[in-house]
């Protein structure tokens, strides 16, 4: 698996409000209402994250999260970053019944 190019990462990147490349990773900080929201966003992203076998470097203050995506085995960023991101990204999103 090889990473992905700076140009390539900008166009992912349009689709994740609020994510930002920093260097080799991808970023972005969550603010939840307390920190039991914060908490349960991290436990659902951990069962994705453990099925696609790629973990987030993460933190958790009280109600905010920082989440860092970099894929380690090629130094740089992965489409496994990418679906990882897209995937907190749906957790997030409203149910629609």
């Amino acid at each position: 698996m090889s990473h992905l190019t700076d140009d390539q990462v900008a166009l992912q990147l349009q689709d994740l409000n609020g994510w930002q490349q920093e260097g080799n990773a991808i970023v972005k900080t969550y603010k939840f209402h307390d920190f039991v929201e914060a908490m349960s966003f991290m436990n659902q992203v951990a069962f994705h994250a453990e099925k696609l076998e790629h973990h987030p470097e993460w933190s958790n203050l009280y109600n905010i999260v920082q989440v860092k995506l970099t894929t380690h085995d090629v130094n740089g960023i992965t489409s496994h970053d990418i679906r990882l991101a897209k995937r907190m990204e749906q957790i997030l999103q409203p149910k629609r019944f």
